[in-house]
C-alpha cells in the first residue's frame, strides 16, 4: 500500500481495526499495547522474546541520556531521571535504547554510579545499541558489560508484526561491511512489512553540533532497497522529523524512508543549524522521548517532553 499520511476518517477505521481504537494519545499501558513481540535475534542477555501478536505494541525510542554522577541537573542538562519517570509512564513494552547512554565515557562505574540509578529500573525492557560515546572506553567494554552483550552490538528483533534492526553505526570501530553483508541477508530472509533501522548517528539531521551523516549512507542504501519504513537516531541532543526520503536526500512520499532524530534522552540540549531537505519539525526546548506505536501495517508517534508537552504527533501506512 502506498505511504501516506492517514485522512481522519480512514484512521479512526485502521485503529479500530487493529485494536488501536484509543489512538496515539492512550498512555494507559493496558490492552493492545500489552500484546508480545514474537522471536527475534535478541542478544545474549537482552529482553527475552514475546509471545508473538499482531496487536499494536508502544515502544520508547531516545538515545542521549545519563550525565556523569558528578554534573549538575539543570533545565537543560542531565534530566536523566525526569525522562525515566516519563517512560515508566508511558508504560512501553520495549526501550529502544539510541545510543550514547552514558557519558562522559560510558564506563561501568559510571553506567553503575548514573544511568543504572535512573534508566536501570527499565534495563529488562531495552533494546539498546551503542554511540560514540560508549566507544570511549575501550571496545566500549563498560556498554557491553552493563548490558550483559556482546560485541560487535547489532542485531534484529520482532516487535509484534514489525522488525526492528539495531546498528552499530561507530564504522571506525567495527567492521561495517560485514555489518551491511548481514543487514541485506537479514532483510531478504526475514521479510516484513514494516521495518525499522535504528542506529546512534542520524543520516539526516539540523542539529547544529552535528548535523547529517554521510557515513551511514550505506545502511540507508540497503534499508531504502528493501523498503524500510523508518530509520530512527540520536547524536544531535534534539528532536527532529522527516518527510519520507531517499538516500540521495529527495523527497519521495510515496517511496522513501520517514526519519527521526530522537536525542533528547536528558544529557543536554542544542540548538537549529541550517534546515535540512525534507525537515518538518525541530524542537530542543526539553528532554523529550519518542512513543512509536507500531501496528500491523501502520504506526503512529509521539514526541513527548517531561514539562507535559506533546510537540509533534501523527500517523502512517507502512510501504
Amino acid at each position: 500500500m502506498t505511504s501516506r499520511i492517514l485522512p481522519a476518517t480512514l484512521l479512526a477505521l485502521t485503529l479500530a481495526l487493529t485494536g488501536c481504537a484509543s489512538g496515539p494519545d492512550d498512555e494507559s499501558g493496558t490492552g493492545a499495547d500489552r500484546a508480545g513481540m514474537a522471536a527475534g535475534v535478541v542478544q545474549d542477555g537482552g529482553p527475552a522474546p514475546l509471545a508473538a501478536s499482531s496487536r499494536p505494541v508502544r515502544i520508547v525510542a531516545v538515545g542521549d541520556i545519563a550525565c556523569p554522577a558528578s554534573e549538575p541537573t539543570t533545565s537543560r542538562n542531565c534530566r536523566e531521571a525526569q525522562t525515566a519517570r516519563l517512560t515508566k509512564r508511558v508504560a512501553p513494552k520495549r526501550v529502544l535504547a539510541l545510543g550514547d547512554l552514558q557519558y562522559a565515557s560510558g564506563t561501568a562505574t559510571e553506567f553503575r554510579n548514573s544511568y543504572a540509578k535512573t534508566w536501570g529500573s527499565l534495563k529488562s525492557i531495552t533494546q539498546p545499541l551503542p554511540g560514540n560515546h560508549e566507544y570511549e572506553s575501550r571496545g566500549a567494554a563498560g556498554y557491553y558489560s552493563y548490558f550483559d552483550t556482546k560485541a560487535p552490538g547489532y542485531y534484529a528483533w520482532n516487535a509484534g508484526t514489525w522488525r526492528i534492526y539495531n546498528l552499530n553505526s561507530n564504522c571506525d570501530k567495527i567492521d561495517c561491511e560485514a555489518e551491511e553483508t548481514w543487514l541485506r541477508n537479514d532483510l531478504d530472509d526475514h521479510p516484513h512489512r514494516c521495518t525499522i533501522v535504528a542506529m546512534h548517528h542520524p543520516r539526516w539531521s539540523s542539529g547544529l553540533e552535528h548535523g547529517s551523516n554521510p557515513s551511514v549512507g550505506r545502511f540507508w542504501r540497503i534499508a531504502y532497497n528493501h523498503r524500510v519504513d523508518v530509520a530512527l537516531a540520536g547524536h544531535d541532543h534534539d528532536y527532529e522529523r522527516f518527510a519520507r526520503m531517499n538516500p540521495s536526500g529527495r523527497v519521495e512520499a510515496h517511496r522513501g524512508i520517514q526519519s527521526f532524530v530522537s536525542g533528547t534522552g536528558g544529557k543536554s540540549l542544542y540548538h537549529l543549524g541550517t534546515r535540512e531537505r525534507g525537515s518538518q519539525i525541530f524542537t530542543a526546548r526539553a528532554p523529550g522521548v519518542l512513543v512509536l506505536r507500531l501496528a500491523a501495517g501502520s504506526y503512529s508517534w509521539r514526541f513527548r517532553t517531561v514539562d507535559g508537552r506533546v510537540p509533534d504527533s501523527g500517523q502512517r501506512h507502512c510501504l
